[in-house]
């Protein structure tokens, strides 16, 4: 189901907990609500639909994944800074992101994964993941 999107930084501010698989449908939902905001959106968070979970989903060279519980094992590469939007705001920011990320998560079926992201991913999951965290850019 598409969702609204949040833009109270109260609720956009609050670290998000883990989830179970039963969350499933929330990540479902993230999957609606991106897709309902292709033309300008490449990351979501659950947060930004209300739901205080660690669930992300980005899109990956149009190539949807689904994140559950994610976090950062491993940062590489240049740490340059760039600029960010975000749906949950308006206009862009400055931050500082890595080149490389190596995240661990659980898909969608639940099963460890273990990727390295690059580039404008690696900047896409360190967007979503900061979310989770409470920290807004």
């Amino acid at each position: 189901m598409i969702k609204e999107i949040v833009k109270d930084q109260f609720i956009l501010g609050q670290k998000s907990k883990e989830v179970t698989l039963e969350d499933l449908p929330i990540a479902l939902d993230l999957l609606d609500t991106i897709k309902a905001h292709e033309e300008n959106c490449v990351g979501i968070a659950a947060n930004m639909i209300g739901e205080l979970k660690r669930i992300v989903v980005i899109n990956d060279h149009n190539h949807y994944i689904i994140m559950m519980n994610p976090r950062i094992l491993k940062t590489a590469g240049r740490y340059y800074e760039t600029e960010e939007g975000c749906l949950s705001h308006e206009g862009v920011k400055k931050v500082k992101r890595y080149e490389k990320v190596k995240v661990e998560y659980r898909d969608e079926n639940w099963k460890i994964k273990i990727k390295t992201f690059q580039d404008f991913a690696a900047q896409i999951v360190q967007h979503e993941i900061d979310h989770c965290e409470g920290i807004l850019i």
